[in-house]
C-alpha cells in the first residue's frame, strides 16, 4: 500500500508518515506538560492537527493513484499540499511550545504574523485541491460508485475546508473591544456566543454550551474519506454497481445536507449536545429522508429516483 502512495505521491506519502512521528511527540508533550491554553491541554491541538494532516496527506495520495493522466496535477497539488502542512504543524507545535494560540492570535506582531502566514498557505492548498476536483469529474472510473464518492466527496471536501473563513471573522465582542480602544488581541472564534476556552468535549474539545464551527468543518473536511468509504463497504457487500451508485448519491446527500444542518446549528450558537426543537426536528427529517430515499432505491431496478442508466454505468 505505501508503495502505491508513494508512486502516486512521494512528498504526500512522505507528509502522512512524518505527522505520524508528530503525534508521537505530541502524544509525549500532552504527558508530560502540564500547562492549558484556552481550556485544553497546550499539546492537544498539534496532537488533533497531526492526526487530521496524516489522514489526508494519506487520502489524496491514494485518490492520485486513480489520476495517472494528470502527472502535472499531482506533481503540483501533492508539493503545495505537503509544504502549506509541514509549514502549517511548525507554527501549530511553535505556538504550542510558546505556550499560547496559533489561531486568531494577534497579541504581538510576530503571532499576528504566523497567524496571517497559515491562513494564507491554507487558502493557497484548498484552492490549489480544485485542480484535483476537476481531474475527477473530468476522469473516468472502472469502478463508477467510487468515481462518484471521490467526485462529490472532494468537492464537500473544498466547501468544508473553506467554512474555517467564518472563524476568522472577529466576533462582535472583539470589534466592541477594538471600538472602545482596547485593542483587538484575538480576531475571531471558532466558539460562537462566548469566547474560545469554555467547556469542551472529551478529545475534540468542541463547546458543550455554545455553537462552535468545528463540528461543521469537521464533517465537511472528513467527506473525502466517508463517500468512499460507503462505496468500498458497498462493494466488499457485493451490491449491485447499479445499486451501489444510487448509495452512494443518497449518502452525499444526506451528508451535505447534515454539514448544513450542523453549520446552522453552530452559527445559532448551539452546541451540538443541546439541540433545540428546530434542531432536532431538522435532524428528524434528514435521517427520515435519508432512510425513505435509500429504501425506494433499494427496491426499485429501474428508479425512478436517482435512477442510473445502463447505458452510462458502463462508461461513467
Amino acid at each position: 500500500m505505501l508503495g502505491t502512495l508513494w508512486r502516486a505521491s512521494a512528498p504526500l506519502t512522505v507528509t502522512g508518515i512524518s505527522m505520524l512521528a508528530v503525534l508521537a511527540l505530541t502524544a509525549l508533550g500532552l504527558a508530560l506538560d502540564p500547562r492549558i491554553v484556552t481550556g485544553a491541554p497546550v499539546w492537544l491541538k498539534p496532537a488533533k492537527f497531526a492526526v487530521s494532516i496524516s489522514i489526508y496527506a494519506f487520502t489524496l495520495a491514494w485518490i492520485f493513484s486513480f489520476l495517472e493522466s494528470w502527472p502535472k496535477t499531482r506533481r503540483v497539488v501533492g508539493r503545495i499540499t505537503a509544504f502549506v502542512m509541514f509549514l502549517e504543524m511548525a507554527i501549530i507545535a511553535l505556538q504550542a511550545y510558546r505556550g499560547t494560540t496559533s489561531h486568531f492570535n494577534g497579541s504581538t506582531p510576530l503571532d499576528m504574523g504566523l497567524g496571517i502566514t497559515m491562513g494564507l498557505a491554507i487558502v493557497t492548498q484548498t484552492l490549489s485541491t480544485i485542480a484535483v476536483a476537476v481531474a475527477l469529474w473530468r476522469q473516468r472510473f472502472a469502478d463508477v460508485a467510487l468515481g462518484w464518492a471521490l467526485r462529490l466527496g472532494m468537492t464537500m471536501t473544498i466547501v468544508g475546508a473553506f467554512t474555517g473563513g467564518l472563524m476568522t471573522t472577529p466576533t462582535e465582542q472583539q470589534l466592541a473591544a477594538a471600538r472602545a480602544g482596547k485593542g483587538m488581541t484575538i480576531a475571531g472564534a471558532h466558539t460562537v456566543g462566548a469566547p474560545d476556552g469554555g467547556p469542551g468535549m472529551p478529545g475534540t474539545g468542541w463547546s458543550t454550551e455554545h455553537g462552535d464551527l468545528r463540528v461543521p468543518h469537521f464533517l465537511g473536511l472528513h467527506a473525502l474519506q466517508a463517500l468512499p468509504f460507503v462505496a468500498i463497504a458497498l462493494a466488499r457487500r457485493k451490491v449491485h454497481d447499479t445499486l451501489r451508485v444510487r448509495m452512494v448519491r443518497i449518502a452525499a446527500g444526506s451528508y451535505a445536507a447534515l454539514f448544513g444542518i450542523l453549520l446552522m446549528q453552530a452559527l445559532r450558537g448551539q452546541s451540538l449536545l443541546a439541540p433545540d426543537d428546530r434542531t432536532v426536528t431538522l435532524l428528524a427529517s434528514w435521517l427520515l429522508a435519508t432512510i425513505a430515499a435509500t429504501v425506494i432505491a433499494a427496491r426499485t431496478k429501474t428508479g425512478w429516483l436517482f435512477a442510473v442508466k445502463p447505458g452510462k454505468i458502463a462508461g461513467a
